[in-house]
């Protein structure tokens, strides 16, 4: 590992600061970031509170955060994967780690990894496998392509947890939204269930006979976790579950099962 690593990241909401919160903790790590809110100075504020603690220097472009770093790290949103990338592909040095931890369809994927790769930034396919908060800067990754491994190298000795899976890019992508298809679908039918149990004052029958179903599981809790979820990450997941419903339709199958969870995440999700 060097001595020293220069971080950037182009987004700083709940991944771009978790990830900061770990990297601080290893000597030798320096940290940038640009957010596309820091221009609004009302919801930028909350940003510009949490870097300083963080000692991350924030830019206000994302070509000056990235400017010097070791490794870009792209953590915005579903929708904004190629519009980063697009702009990405003009600053970008040769040799220089893109890591892309955004969940999008493994289409959107290679095409960001074409535009990165065409002017020799080494683009990493990164799916991360669970939600942030807990396990933070040591949350699982699949990482895919032909520099993940490197990327792992370069990485987990300063926390992360990176497992190459493929040297191809869309396999790690893949694997990450066959999966949202089920947990966010999941998600979706325990909070519209759960609501309408409410709304007939029969949520102890209800969960009582999903007990009796399937035992090892706490409904009652089960509803009220998922449904805190989907209230705080609802905007988000919908994005990534529209993703996952353009891979479906890129196979030939019927998406609207996938679409339908995005409206249901989309509704659920609580107004900001």
């Amino acid at each position: 590992m060097k001595n020293s690593v220069s971080v950037a990241f182009i987004g700083f909401g709940e991944v771009g600061r978790t990830f900061a919160t770990g990297f601080r903790m290893t000597p030798g790590v320096s940290l940038a970031a640009y957010d596309i809110l820091l221009d609004d100075p009302v919801r930028g504020e909350p940003l510009r509170q949490a870097a300083g603690p963080l000692d991350v220097t924030l830019r206000e472009a994302a070509a000056g955060a990235a400017a010097g770093a070791d490794i870009v790290f792209s953590a915005v949103t579903a929708s904004d994967v190629m519009t980063v990338a697009e702009e990405a592909a003009g600053y970008i040095r040769a040799g220089q780690f893109f890591v892309d931890v955004n969940s999008a369809s493994p289409n959107t994927k290679k095409a960001a990894a074409a535009l990165i790769e065409a002017k020799g930034g080494r683009y990493v396919e990164a799916a991360v496998m669970a939600p942030v908060r807990a396990p933070g800067l040591a949350v699982p990754i699949l990482a895919g392509g032909p520099h993940a491994a490197a990327a792992a190298d370069l990485l987990n000795p300063l926390g992360m947890a990176i497992t190459p899976v493929a040297t191809e890019f869309g396999r790690a992508s893949a694997m990450k939204l066959c999966r949202s298809i089920m947990i966010k679908g999941i998600e979706a039918l325990i909070v519209d269930a759960s609501r309408a149990a409410a709304a007939f004052d029969v949520e102890a029958e209800v969960y009582g006979s999903l007990g009796e179903t399937f035992p090892s599981i706490d409904w009652r809790a089960l509803a009220g976790m998922m449904a805190e979820r989907v209230a705080t990450h609802g905007i988000r997941r919908a994005a990534e579950m529209r993703e996952a419903a353009d891979m479906i339709a890129e196979l030939g199958l019927d998406p609207e099962l996938s679409r339908a969870v995005a409206n249901a995440q989309q509704r659920g999700a609580r107004p900001k």
